[in-house]
């Protein structure tokens, strides 16, 4: 049983450090560029997800455009503008409208139509 365990923990930390290493690193906004549905986030990249059902939209002028749906039903449609840019392989985006605090994402996984980021305290999961 106590070999049973360890075996698991030494797949789970060679797990998490391969996650780590598949960071891609961004050199501009192009791979990004564009509405992106938003549809599940989660603490951890393979913990349980919340759906979420929103749309961001990079935009060439460095303006997030963020449609968000509230799934109770209590607002129909929220959307905001953010500041974003891409610097040193990661994505900045303005924290809240009309502040100047910046938070970091990090592309863990991104392709054509699927990208997940990895922002502070949450992973978000976007596809085309």
């Amino acid at each position: 049983m106590k070999i049973k365990q360890t075996l698991l923990a030494a797949v789970a930390l060679l797990l998490s450090v391969s996650a780590s290493a598949a960071e891609v690193k961004l050199e501009d906004n192009s791979l990004i560029k564009g509405k992106w549905t938003l549809y599940a986030e989660a603490i951890d990249r393979h913990k349980e997800q919340v759906a979420l059902s929103g749309v961001w939209d990079f935009r060439d002028n460095g303006v997030l455009n963020t449609v968000t749906s509230d799934r109770y039903g209590r607002t129909k449609n929220l959307e905001i503008d953010l500041s974003y840019k891409v610097e040193n392989g990661v994505i900045r985006k303005q924290k809240t409208p009309g502040r100047s605090k910046m938070e970091t994402c990090k592309a863990v996984e991104l392709d054509d139509d699927k990208m997940i980021l990895k922002c502070t305290f949450v992973h978000l999961f976007f596809k085309r």
